[in-house]
């Protein structure tokens, strides 16, 4: 891309301007300047998208085979993979996420997640149920919805883009995608590439725009089967109320606030290395990150020890250059929001430990960089322990024996994800089992992969991702009941 190259909306298989002929400035977060100019869309745009979208379900998506709709996304992961050197500098310069990390994570999750549900098409299936009729045969099938509304997060845009895509077509649905207005950009790569691949027009629809008027929309419009959603709990909230006008049901991935407890008899080099990576991978902007470390106090120093030193290593930087392992925050508001808690964490009286503010060197002056911040805070219920910063700012909290760790662990209103340090396997099951948490890590944390349910427990959603569980998000249950050899009930005389 050139310079403040000007990208049309998705609709139909065309690039098009919006119908007002509004466009919107997407910014490079390392270097605050515009680099390109995406069309906004309205609601007359997010109409047309859903007409073409049904169209497309109702004609030539709708009436292929699922082994050809495989065939299809198998296509779209090929060229997603051949053209991914450049997808990924992409990613990177609009999401300040370092690029190898987008090559090595964001590019090959979404050729994966492609890959695998473009097989996961052909194992859709229902059942026979045993009738107690004789002369009966009962079987269920598993049916596409129709049309997808689907509403994608800034912090893995291409990645969140597969999560989304990949299994709604597997199943036989269209979609009516809408980009993060920080991040549309790798979502209009992917639609150039479906374009490319020869799936047909309608079937992915991208409208980047305000959520408050296209998100909304595609929430409550009565030809849109169903709204999923990954975002912030208080616009999940609003996702459901506007959906319940036509009884769409939602899937919604909202917010977390992961733990990562720290056992006495943990690896302390394995989970120092595990720790960092679940703190600080894309700058903490994930919502599986392990952004509460618990530390039994019997290993707190040294543990503490390790774990600074290797935070203060951090390179931060430019997220194109290769050796850079913290980019810059992916928007201006959200560096202010992160670096606003670091006056919350000292207003309650937590203790700074390393970081908290932004860096101060010329490469970064530009970009909207925070430093990687570790908080001590001895009281669980303090707000930078309770709510969700979304950035490189971890707390970190002592613990006296596995109930309390529980307790604290437990002791929020999300339940995303939750991992553990231990060598102890008994302690491992145990402790699995009473964390309220969607999935859990022991001896790992932040792995994810296409087969796996992929949600969470209280705050934090409804439903689940990837594997058999979301197929069940996108299909519905016919229920077919044939009477081969069946009398019929007599009318009563």
């Amino acid at each position: 891309m050139t310079d403040v190259e000007e990208r049309g909306l998705f609709i139909d298989g065309k690039f098009v301007p919006s119908e007002s002929g509004a466009t919107f400035p997407v910014f490079n977060p390392h270097t605050d300047e515009v680099f390109s100019k995406v069309a906004q869309a309205g609601e007359a745009d997010a109409e047309a998208a859903i007409d073409a979208a049904r169209a497309a379900f109702d004609g030539p998506w709708g009436a292929l085979t699922p082994k050809d709709r495989g065939k299809f996304l198998l296509k779209l992961a090929r060229i997603i993979q051949e053209e991914g050197e450049s997808l990924a500098r992409l990613e990177a310069k609009n999401t300040g996420h370092p690029i190898h990390d987008v090559r090595r994570f964001d590019l090959v999750r979404t050729v994966d997640w492609f890959e695998y549900f473009a097989g996961m098409a052909t194992k859709i299936q229902g059942d026979v149920i045993p009738s107690s009729f004789k002369g009966v045969l009962n079987y269920t099938l598993r049916e596409p919805l129709g049309v997808v509304g689907q509403i994608v997060p800034w912090n893995f845009p291409l990645m969140f883009v597969a999560w989304n895509v990949a299994p709604a077509l597997a199943a036989g649905n269209t979609v009516v995608l809408k980009p993060a207005e920080y991040t549309p950009l790798s979502a209009l790569e992917v639609a150039r590439m479906a374009q490319k691949a020869g799936i047909p027009a309608g079937t992915i629809n991208v409208i980047p725009g305000k959520g408050s008027v296209v998100g909304a929309l595609l929430a409550r419009h009565p030809g849109v089967d169903k709204i999923c959603f990954t975002g912030s709990v208080e616009v999940g909230k609003q996702i459901i109320q506007a959906s319940a006008s036509n009884l769409k049901k939602p899937l919604l991935e909202l917010g977390g606030k992961g733990p990562n407890v720290i056992f006495e008899d943990a690896d302390l080099d394995a989970a120092v290395q595990g720790s960092l990576f679940a703190a600080y991978h894309n700058q903490g902007q994930a919502c599986i990150a392990g952004s509460r470390l618990l530390v039994h106090e019997s290993i707190w120093d040294a543990f503490v020890k390790r774990f600074t030193e290797r935070v203060r290593s951090i390179r931060i930087g430019d997220p194109l250059e290769e050796t850079t392992q913290l980019g810059p925050l992916t928007s201006k508001d959200h560096q202010k929001k992160v670096l606003g808690y670091v006056d919350v964490a000292k207003g309650e009286g937590a203790q700074i430990l390393f970081g908290g503010r932004v860096p101060g060197t010329p490469e970064t002056a530009r970009g909207y960089y925070v430093q990687p911040t570790l908080v001590r805070a001895d009281n669980p219920k303090m707000r930078v322990c309770q709510e969700e910063v979304f950035g490189p700012f971890i707390t970190i909290t002592p613990f006296i024996d596995d109930q309390a760790a529980v307790d604290m662990a437990n002791g929020v209103p999300y339940g995303l994800g939750a991992g553990f340090w231990t060598r102890d396997l008994r302690r491992a099951h145990r402790i699995a089992a009473q964390l309220k948490a969607g999935m859990v890590w022991v001896n790992s944390y932040k792995l994810v992969d296409p087969a796996s349910p992929f949600g969470g427990s209280k705050m934090s959603g409804m439903g689940r991702e990837f594997g058999f569980e979301t197929m069940r998000e996108y299909t519905q249950v016919k229920s077919v009941w044939i009477g081969y050899d069946f009398q019929p009930w007599k009318w009563p005389e």
